[in-house]
């Protein structure tokens, strides 16, 4: 067994986070001013803009077509509220305006969606180092009290701890990464640390 320290580490491979530290700085700067621009026909001026995070937006096939499907979704839920609006009459004031004030909710959405999207990078399984845990991996983890634990480390919006998808940015995910098979880190959590071997790694 090989002792790793707690090191902080970027979670992509030295040479996918060559290749993309122009585009990264590029779109990331594009996503955060998306965001910012409005729409000029919500109906509510004053409603704050969802946050972006600050990290690069790494994310998995699976997480750009799920990002992909909920802009898709809520663009429908969008044309149906338009809908709504056109054809409601005059008399109907107050429900006019529940209405308008959900639509500036869902277009809020879709223009965060919008940004994740456009600031999206992602990273294909088949260019990471096969034998270390890189973003993509899916690891086999066994704790210091016996206990096996099966993590994929994702994207930022598709992570979901409690059906195994941990994002990239979790203490977790940056102290595993660069381990191999054999090797131990230390999973720093709010109950307290507590010491992991992995035990495999895979990627698909």
């Amino acid at each position: 067994m090989h002792i790793r320290s707690d090191r902080i580490a970027h979670p992509a491979a030295t040479s996918i986070r060559l290749h993309w530290a122009d585009a990264r700085s590029d779109r990331f700067r594009m996503s955060r001013a998306f965001v910012k621009e409005g729409d000029g026909d919500d109906s509510t001026g004053d409603l704050p803009e969802l946050p972006i995070s600050e990290h690069p937006n790494y994310v998995t096939p699976r997480g750009m077509a799920l990002l992909r499907s909920r802009l898709d979704d809520t663009s429908r839920r969008l044309a149906a509220l338009d809908a709504e609006i056109a054809a409601a009459s005059e008399d109907d004031g107050g429900e006019r305006v529940g209405v308008q004030l959900e639509r500036a909710h869902v277009h809020r959405d879709i223009r965060w969606l919008q940004a994740r999207i456009l600031g999206a990078i992602t990273i294909a399984p088949e260019r990471q180092p096969a034998d270390r845990v890189a973003f993509g991996a899916r690891v086999e983890l066994i704790d210091e009290e016996g206990h096996e634990h099966r993590y994929r480390i994702v994207g930022e919006d598709e992570a979901d701890p409690e059906h195994g998808l941990i994002s990239w940015v979790s203490p977790l995910a940056r102290s595993l990464h660069g381990a191999r098979v054999g090797d131990s880190a230390v999973w720093k959590r709010p109950a307290g640390d507590l010491s992991v071997e992995v035990l495999a790694i895979e990627y698909g």
